[in-house]
């Protein structure tokens, strides 16, 4: 048995999030069939359409545990660096991942070019 508060525990008409996305698999593969008519397929989406709807329902219903908050926090921050280091010197600069910060009382640096006020025209 799932664990109180899991995907699979929160329920809708009877359906878990599994089987809407089992049902859905079963809607892709059916539309995909050249023996599927047209009549058909359009019956099947909207079918997929509701039961799309019934899983972002539930998903905006599902709550995390705060040990569960905390473990997909880290896990989404290891990605982001993951992501960045993977990029490149440049994107992980752009991140800011390995940077040291600037002091906070660094001078701004001049603007420059033929409309900055320092280049006599």
């Amino acid at each position: 048995m799932p664990p109180p508060g899991s995907v699979s525990d929160v329920a809708t008409g009877g359906r878990t999030f599994d089987d809407i996305t089992e049902r859905l698999d079963e809607i892709v593969t059916a539309v995909r069939s050249k023996d599927t008519s047209l009549e058909r397929s359009l019956d099947l989406f909207d079918e997929a359409i509701k039961l799309g709807s019934e899983a972002v329902d539930m998903v905006d219903r599902f709550e995390l545990s705060p040990r569960e908050a905390d473990l997909l926090d880290a896990s989404e921050r290891e990605a982001a660096e993951g992501a960045a280091s993977s990029r490149g010197p440049e994107a992980a600069s752009e991140a800011g991942v390995g940077q040291p910060e600037a002091p906070a009382s660094a001078p701004a640096p001049e603007p420059s070019g033929p409309d900055s006020p320092s280049d006599p025209q």
